[in-house]
């Protein structure tokens, strides 16, 4: 039986192509994971870090008007969802002539995220419909009142 002599020449070879493989790996990695990145959750932290008095203000505004805003989301046999905000002053009477919108966040994924349209469909009622996928979502309520922000609520929900 003859067998090739191992030369230097078949270990620079072998070497290279080790070489060239392993980097060519981390190569296609490093673009899977640079294109699959869901991105930055604010574009300017010093920005971001100039709100944080107003919300503070804007919070504190909220919990000093006691409303009372319950939001239910319900999933249809068709796969969407639908949303209901009932919103009550602090005297337990319906809020009528808000403005009210929802969103649906994925907690990892912003390009999933969701708006919700909600109309008035009765005195302190709000109903929207959505497209929803299952999986665990922040439910986002925004409520405006001659365009300010009046009430502002996020809640972790599960849809099955």
């Amino acid at each position: 039986m003859s067998s090739k002599p191992l030369t230097g020449t078949k270990v620079f070879l072998m070497l290279v192509a080790f070489f060239g493989i392993v980097i060519g790996v981390n190569v296609t990695m490093m673009k899977l994971a640079i294109a699959t990145l869901p991105g930055t959750e604010v574009d300017s932290p010093y920005a971001a870090g100039l709100t944080y008095d107003r919300e503070i203000s804007a919070a504190q505004d909220q919990a000093a008007r006691k409303w009372k805003v319950n939001a239910h989301v319900e999933r249809r046999a068709d796969g969407g969802a639908v949303l209901q905000v009932e919103a009550r002053d602090a005297g337990g009477q319906p809020i009528a002539g808000l403005k009210f919108g929802g969103r649906l966040e994925r907690p990892t994924d912003k390009r999933a995220d969701l708006a919700i349209e909600l109309t008035e469909a009765g005195i302190g009622l709000y109903r929207g419909n959505a497209a929803v996928a299952p999986g665990q979502w922040d439910l986002v309520i925004e409520g405006e009142s001659r365009g300010t922000r009046v009430f502002l609520s996020r809640n972790r929900v599960i849809l099955n």
